[in-house]
């Protein structure tokens, strides 16, 4: 098969609706969005409290977020795997191989960035608005929800980063969920196996798939930072 005859092939079963490849794709975005969702709370929280409190540690804390960053996704994958085998200390949960332990990798993996970009975003905000929030008698809960509201358009970056990240990544995808049909391929796992086999319709249409999702997540960025400027 031709490179064009691929690329019509995948097209042919996007617009036609095959069941398997839109199941893939169902199982990505169901992951990545429940992990998502899993890690931004206390994501966030830990790198509001790293930009604004000071204590023994910190410095450390900050390095080893930093380091997380950096991280192979496989090495995260394996130790989660380890974790979670039969002999790990989770081992009775049983959750090898199942989506639970696909959306908890990807929730391990989106942490640091969310944490990290939220330290900066923090850190680079004028210090009168946590100043003028205390003065006004705000509850410490209340202004830090407050200096949060002032850093929304960075930490919504965050957001988008971190999906970007978790809807890409192969590595603990592969190593906790085991690439099985109709239960925990996704989109990366399938590419990368119907490249293997030489089906490269199936893997054009799926890397369209992740280019789209990419680009509108984007645009909806880009408008929500647009109209916050217009306003």
């Amino acid at each position: 098969m031709t490179l064009a005859e691929a690329a019509r092939h995948a097209f042919e079963l996007l617009l036609g609706g095959d069941a398997a490849l839109w199941g893939i794709i169902w199982i990505s975005l169901r992951v990545s969005l429940l992990a998502l969702l899993l890690a931004v709370a206390p994501a966030v929280a830990f790198g509001f409290v790293l930009a604004t409190l000071t204590f023994p540690g910190r410095r450390l804390l900050i390095i080893l977020l930093q380091t997380l960053l950096a991280l192979p996704t496989v090495v995260i994958g394996l130790l989660l795997y380890l974790v979670l085998s039969r002999v790990g200390p989770l081992g009775e949960w049983h959750w090898l191989f199942t989506q639970k332990a696909m959306i908890l990798g990807q929730a391990l993996l989106a942490f640091p960035i969310l944490a990290a970009m939220t330290l900066t975003a923090v850190q680079g905000l004028d210090p009168r608005t946590a100043e003028t929030a205390r003065t006004l008698g705000a509850s410490p809960l209340r202004a830090a929800l407050t200096i949060l509201m002032e850093a929304r358009f960075s930490v919504m970056a965050a957001i988008a980063n971190g999906f970007g990240r978790v809807l890409s990544e192969i590595g603990c995808a592969m190593m906790v969920g085991g690439n099985i049909a109709g239960a925990t391929r996704n989109i990366t796992t399938a590419i990368a196996l119907e490249t293997s086999k030489g089906e490269f319709a199936q893997g054009i249409a799926l890397g369209t798939v992740l280019v789209a999702l990419a680009l509108t997540v984007n645009f909806i960025l880009a408008w929500l930072q647009g109209k916050g400027d217009m306003r």
